[in-house]
């Protein structure tokens, strides 16, 4: 686990673009700095490091990513831990008990990069496979008092598709409609827009029952490509 972490980190450090940083840093408004890798760049050169240095366990797994992400000095250490998580070897471990792992990620993350990449690439795929477990955890986080739970709540199902769980996007919805947040506004919004891919007449009527509750950026993003024979 050791080896893997500081590969990654010599890899990442080795590839650093000091004249790309900055910018990198101001747009994502982030405390933290960057090393000015793009996302496809930490992909491309993390693929082959955890290729080399397989984990054998859940445990061990869980510790790497968490430690890669908690621990990081540039935010691209972040995107490598999520990665990591995501890798094709550890397509088994995505069972209801990563929740609790990933819950302190979006947690600790605190910020939409990191969250929405948990939320729809993580959590959402755990919850499709295995609803009955993991269900009532995400129907608690649509009325959590974390901003970052209550907006993956709100987008976990954003690649369902004809196995979204209507009831629980509804719930999750309702339960932020009247948020002022901006994080939460979007987040209707793109879970409807997502959604109306599939079937835009649920999402019309959706909205039109909410008319006077959902905020204007909600209902502008969730109409945002449906055509007008579709109402």
């Amino acid at each position: 686990m050791v080896a893997l972490i500081d590969s990654v980190r010599r890899e990442l450090a080795a590839a650093a673009d000091p004249d790309r940083a900055p910018a990198m840093q101001a747009y994502m408004k982030s405390q933290m700095p960057y090393y000015g890798i793009r996302l496809p760049d930490v992909r491309r050169l993390c693929g082959p490091v955890f290729d080399a240095h397989p984990l054998g366990s859940e445990t061990s797994f869980e510790d790497a990513v968490e430690r890669m992400f908690v621990e990081a000095t540039h935010r691209e250490e972040r995107y490598a831990a999520i990665q990591l998580a995501r890798h094709r070897r550890y397509r088994p471990f995505q069972t209801p008990d990563r929740i609790p792992l990933y819950r302190r990620l979006i947690i600790a993350g605190d910020w939409w990069d990191t969250v929405d990449e948990i939320a729809g690439n993580l959590i959402g795929p755990i919850l499709v496979s295995h609803p009955a477990e993991v269900r009532p955890i995400v129907l608690g986080w649509a009325t959590d008092h974390n901003l970052w739970l209550r907006r993956t709540a709100i987008i976990s199902q954003l690649s369902a598709k004809e196995r979204t769980d209507l009831e629980l996007l509804t719930c999750a919805i309702d339960a932020n409609a009247g948020d002022t947040e901006f994080f939460i506004r979007k987040a209707i919004g793109w879970a409807l827009r997502q959604y109306a891919r599939t079937d835009p007449t649920w999402v019309l009527r959706f909205v039109a029952a909410r008319e006077d509750r959902l905020s204007g950026l909600s209902k502008r993003e969730a109409r945002k490509h449906l055509l007008p024979a579709a109402e």
